[in-house]
């Protein structure tokens, strides 16, 4: 018995809908974030039912390529981030790497002696001095991840003169400037609270993903981050062996 499927104009149409679309992203014609055409346009274009088109499009969203927003229409999909966990990675090459444009944007900086929280955070003694920083970093034109940061003057005392406004964020800066001897990193996940959620352009209470990381070198530690990505945008991938048994 042949179980083959009969080819229909229907579905002739549906994969060459599915290819030409799948070829405009990957090709770069279409980059992350481009609208591609509403489902009328794509009906006038190929002649077919609106039926047709919006299985190619499911199948586009199933497959990553796309994303469908309500009242807004389908888009290009951004590349999902995969982060290692048990590295520290710089943000800056995260980006490149998707092959977008990379920014950093500040929004606020403030030297002061550390209080009970900062101290707790960096396990600093009385009196001694941090920096706080908070910004965004962009991949393209859209929100990557927002950043607090806070740096130890102790250990980094150069950060005091250092503005962080050249596209160079602080993690970047800290990679480049001062050697580490260890690091920890925390995950969570979280709903993204009404000012973080703006800065990313999410809504509120939106599930994100939170990389806290110390750094420290030799008995001093040099900077907290705690780093909020969307959660839907982000993987943290860990690669390990068995350990070894006495």
């Amino acid at each position: 018995m042949d179980e083959r499927v009969e080819k229909t104009p229907d579905t002739t149409l549906h994969h060459r809908i599915l290819a030409d679309v799948e070829n405009r992203i990957l090709s770069g014609e279409w980059p992350p974030g481009h609208r591609i055409p509403f489902e009328h346009e794509f009906t006038q274009q190929y002649g077919c039912s609106r039926m047709t088109v919006s299985k190619a499009l499911g199948d586009l969203v199933r497959r990553g390529l796309i994303e469908r927003r309500r009242r807004s229409g389908s888009f290009v999909a951004y590349p999902q981030v995969q982060s290692a966990v048990l590295e520290i990675q710089d943000i800056r090459h995260e980006v490149e790497a998707l092959g977008l444009a990379y920014a950093w944007r500040p929004q606020g900086r403030t030297l002061r002696v550390a209080r009970a929280e900062d101290r707790n955070r960096l396990d600093l003694p009385p009196r001694a001095r941090v920096l706080a920083v908070t910004g965004c970093h962009y991949a393209g034109r859209r929100p990557f991840c927002h950043e607090d940061r806070l740096i130890s003057l102790r250990a980094v005392p150069e950060a005091e003169n250092e503005m962080f406004d050249d596209n160079i964020g602080p993690g970047t800066w800290l990679l480049r400037k001062v050697p580490w001897s260890a690091a920890e990193n925390r995950i969570s996940a979280v709903s993204a609270e009404p000012e973080i959620a703006a800065t990313l352009g999410i809504a509120a209470g939106t599930a994100c993903l939170v990389i806290e990381r110390r750094t420290w070198t030799a008995d001093q530690h040099i900077t907290q981050v705690r780093l909020t990505y969307p959660g839907d945008r982000h993987q943290l991938v860990a690669a390990f062996t068995p350990s070894q048994s006495s």
